[in-house]
């Protein structure tokens, strides 16, 4: 009976938070730029602390740390001697991870100096010339995408930036990255399997080749983006029609994948992040390509949010793409702000829902 009672509680918990009227956030923050035209915010840990990158007034992108409070205080985390960089994921300790051009113009897989002085560490490739670190754990372990002579494969790196790489193979085909790791060390994103589709995988962190695919919705194509510490892994992946759909990916690789669905007139959709109480945002988009911010539902029911819904209509924004979730409920991404610039953007929950997404992550849960 207590069991029954907890269930209906979870469910409602839920409900609660995809649907009530009180789900709301306060202001859009515009995060701004380093004078230039455009800004993304590609991550946002538990502790406030946003990344992502800027254009200067020169029009090169730069890796970033924004001012929070959208005052323009912003860190330019610089590069190695090039003109462009890019940051994609701090941990909690604020490590931040990305890539970096070099003087010859090369991508390099960069772990930034956070204060911005520049001491920024090169962490190698697999024998070729470029490489990009996607993700960072809270224990220093840092993958992405490196060269060797031939292709760009999957990479555990040295986060010494002594070079003992390890290349995590694909599923046959060439070609693979992996773009997220959690607590536990493990590793998903995606890879090219022997018949040339490109496919969600679960690598083995050895680079023994035990790579795992992790399955589409009916289709042919999946990509796997983020992996909380509840070893739930969200991405999308191509139904029977052909469309994308956000996805939650059965994690044993046994392809009991959950469609998260779209909302009503749109297309496709795509889960970028999900924290480690279940939540999980990403986009949607139009068949005329137009894409908004999305907050999932995580049981597959499709009670999915627009996050333009949750914000004051007067304030000319266009949430465009929701690309990290905290665990505190922040979200950061990019849309068109009031001027018409695409400018990274922070939304903040207001304190009365903080108890529902605790409630919510607490169903996800045990319901997982």
């Amino acid at each position: 009976m207590k069991s029954r009672s907890l269930s209906i509680l979870t469910e409602a918990a839920i409900l609660l938070i995809l649907s009530s009227s009180a789900f709301a956030y306060r202001q859009v923050i515009d995060l701004g730029t380093f004078g230039g035209t455009t800004s993304v915010a590609s991550c946002i840990n538990d502790n406030g602390v946003i990344v992502g990158y800027a254009r200067n007034s020169s029009q090169y992108n730069r890796a970033c740390i924004f001012d929070p409070t959208g005052q323009g205080a912003n860190i330019d985390l610089g590069t190695f001697g090039g003109n462009e960089s890019q940051a994609g994921i701090i941990n909690k300790n604020g490590q931040i991870v990305g890539t970096a051009y070099d003087i010859y113009g090369r991508w390099q897989a960069c772990l930034f100096d956070s204060t911005g002085a520049g001491a920024n560490k090169n962490l190698g490739n697999l024998g070729g010339p470029t490489s990009s670190a996607s993700c960072i754990n809270n224990k220093g372990q840092i993958v992405g995408a490196a060269r060797n002579s031939t292709d760009n494969w999957a990479c555990l790196f040295d986060s010494t930036g002594n070079g003992v790489n390890v290349n995590l193979g694909s599923l046959g085909g060439g070609l693979s990255g992996a773009i997220s790791i959690n607590e536990g060390g493990k590793i998903v994103g995606s890879g090219f399997n022997a018949s040339g589709w490109e496919r969600a995988i679960l690598y083995d962190p050895t680079g023994g080749g035990a790579n795992k695919d992790l399955g589409s919705l009916g289709g042919l194509l999946s990509r796997a983006y983020s992996i909380n510490d509840s070893d739930q892994i969200v991405g999308n992946a191509t139904t029977s029609s052909g469309n994308r759909h956000a996805c939650l990916f059965d994690s044993t690789g046994g392809g009991d994948n959950k469609d998260l669905g779209i909302i009503n007139g749109y297309v496709d959709s795509f889960a970028s992040s999900n924290n480690d109480i279940g939540q999980i945002v990403g986009n949607v988009r139009n068949s005329s390509g137009l894409s908004h911010a999305c907050l999932f539902d995580p049981t597959g029911h499709c009670n999915n949010i627009d996050l333009n819904t949750l914000i004051d209509p007067s304030s000319g924004w266009v949430l465009e793409f929701a690309r990290s979730i905290n665990n505190n409920g922040w979200i950061v991404g990019y849309g068109i702000n009031p001027s018409g610039k695409e400018h990274a953007f922070l939304l903040t929950p207001e304190p009365a829902t903080l108890l529902l997404f605790a409630l919510g992550g607490l169903a996800l849960r045990r319901k997982g």
